[in-house]
Parts: C-alpha cells; structure tokens; sequence
C-alpha cells in the first residue's frame, strides 16, 4: 500500500497540515454515526407517537427516553471524529533545528565474478553476499556508504551516501554476467575504495573498507593497496563467502537457465573455494579483521566493530519541524467516548419485588 502524501496548508497565516490524512476516513465515520443516532431517535419518537398519545406515552413507557440514545450515539460520533482527526496528526506552526549526522564512512567492495555463482551456501556465494550487506545496511546510524563492484576489474556502483535504500537499488543491478572482465582483483577494488574515502566531503576521521569475497584467484597488486590504506589509517574487514570445501562454478545461458559447470583448459570441472588464508592477510595487513560464519551472517560483528569507532560530523542541515497538535483533538474525543459509555440508554430503574 503506497503511504499518502501529508497534506501542506497554511490557516491564518500559520504553517499548518496533516501528516496522515487518511485517518480523516474516521471522522467520516464518526459524523455518519452521529447522523444515524439522530435518525433513529426520530424515527422511535415517530413511531411512539403514532401508536400512543403523546399524553399517555410517558406513562405506559416510564424511563424510556427517545433522545438518550440519539445523545449517547452523538457522543459517541463525535468522540470518534476527534479521535480520528488526531489520529490525522494535525499540525500548526513551525520551528527550525539544526540536525548533525555523525558517523563514518564506509565502503564496500562486492566481489561479483563468476565464483560468486558457486552455491555452496544457499542461494548462492552472491546472494548471500547481498545479504549480509543488506544485514549492514539495515543497522547503520548515521554513517555514510559506498558500493564498489568487482571482478576483474573495479567500478563504482554508488557513491558515499546516508540514502541506503538508494545503496539497496544500486545492490540489486549487481549480475557476474555483465561484468566486463573475469577474475577477482582485489588490489583494484582496494585502491578504488581508497579513492572513494579520499574524495569524500568532510570524510570522517575513522574509515573503513568491508570487502565481501570468497578471495579466490587474487589478482592485482593487493600488497601495495594494502600498504595504502594502513598509511591512510583505513581498515579492511574482511567477510569471508564461500566454502573450503569448494564448490563447482556453474555456467548459465542468455535465459538464465543452468547449462554446465565450469571447466579448465584440460577439461576438468574448476571446483571453487573460500580463500580464508588470503582474505584474513589483507584485512590484518591494515589492523583489521576477518569474519566468517559458515551458517549465519557475519556481519553483525562488523556492525559492532564499526559502532566501537570514533564517530565524526558528516553533515549538518537545518530542518523544519511542525510543531504537533494531536493532543488538543485526542483528550476531548477520549472524554466524549467515556461519556457515551457512562450514559444509561434508558432512565429506567429495577423495581424490587
């Protein structure tokens, strides 16, 4: 269900709005059901009068009151339309604040060539890769990401940003098949996401590049990528996808239907693997660490490694807030339903025998 836009007025000059305005569908209701407690009154006061005198009425129906009702369901309509219209979150007024996001920057750097195909864990290397950086993604605050792809080659998917539902949409055009180049160059995803943080708007004082790969055939000079993000203070953690077990690479057509796995030059079925020694090397070459977790997701330890850093101001911004006026519709509207409650239909008495 798409969410309805918050309506924007202005009253008397004063800034004023709704921010749920579909909560207005109550006091519809409410105003109906006040209508339909006055008709039913009239319509029993018609009835009565039809049938006795209006004389003779009060004694052959001693208590029995045609407007209680009709007062205890306008009571009740009316309660109803307040409490909706608060529910509506109406809004007078506005105040300026300044907001300041704090927080670090990262980068991740998404192994996407073709063992990331291999499903040794379930759906597959990739897909498990996207988890775990959704997992991330979901319990950031405040820190802004960037999303560096690669295979044999490295590019930027996204740039730094607190918009991760926008880091979220880059993350689902991520496909091993339409890279330009095979492979697993770690070394050029390295120094681009060093490019990445250096290029940074007022970059934080910690940083940090969470690489996900299985670390299978690394190409590209990752010690000199390494050495370079030490000297700049970056730190790489590491989240291992994959198996040591190993798994084959399977192979799929234009249709995405499975066709083969795999082979070498002799022939042979290529059987993928998790290269734990390699990964864990290039996350310690920069005082980081690496992670793995055969059966769950890895990186909520990263997320605590990352809240455990000093975190800096990003940005900072001046927001308009409106200033909330549901109290003054909610308290009444509670008073008129307890009201209603508390109001006998009838002023009829038990008479003991």
């Amino acid at each position: 269900m798409t969410p309805v836009e918050p309506w924007r007025f202005t009253v008397l000059g004063y800034q004023a709005g709704l921010a749920q305005p579909l909560f207005l569908l109550m006091v519809l209701v409410g105003v109906a059901l006040g209508l339909l407690a006055l008709v039913g009154a009239l319509r029993r006061r018609s009835r009565v009068r039809a049938l006795l005198h209006e004389r003779h009425a009060e004694r052959f129906t001693p208590g029995v009151s045609a407007w209680r009702p009709a007062t205890q369901g306008g009571l009740y309509g009316l309660g109803l339309a307040l409490f909706g219209f608060a529910l509506a979150q109406p809004q007078c007024g506005t105040k300026s604040e300044l907001t300041k996001r704090r927080g670090i920057d990262v980068v991740v750097a998404l192994d996407a060539s073709k063992s990331m195909l291999a499903r040794d864990v379930q759906p597959s290397r990739l897909e498990r890769a996207k988890l775990e950086l959704s997992t991330l993604l979901d319990e950031l605050k405040g820190d802004r990401v960037g999303l560096v792809v690669f295979a044999g080659d490295a590019f930027i998917q996204s740039p730094l940003t607190s918009d991760y539902s926008a880091v979220k949409l880059f993350l689902r055009a991520v496909d091993p098949e339409v890279m330009p180049q095979g492979g697993t160059n770690v070394g050029s995803a390295l120094r681009l996401s060093w490019q990445v943080l250096e290029n940074a708007d007022r970059g934080s004082k910690e940083r940090v590049v969470v690489l996900l790969s299985d670390g299978e055939d690394l190409v590209g000079d990752v010690s000199e990528a390494t050495e370079q993000l030490k000297d700049a203070g970056v730190q790489v953690l590491a989240v291992g996808v994959g198996s040591e077990s190993g798994e084959p690479i399977p192979v799929f057509d234009r249709r995405g239907m499975f066709v083969d796995y795999k082979k070498d030059a002799a022939g042979e079925t290529v059987i993928s693997r998790l290269d734990r020694a390699g990964l864990t090397a290039v996350a310690e070459a920069t005082g980081g660490a690496f992670y793995f977790q055969p059966r769950g997701v890895a990186m909520s330890q990263v997320v605590e490694r990352i809240d455990q850093m000093q975190k800096s101001e990003l940005e900072s911004r001046v927001t308009v807030r409106y200033d909330e006026r549901f109290q003054s519709y909610a308290i009444p509207g509670l008073a008129l339903l307890a009201l209603g409650m508390m109001l006998r239909p009838s002023a009829r008495r038990r008479t003991s025998p």
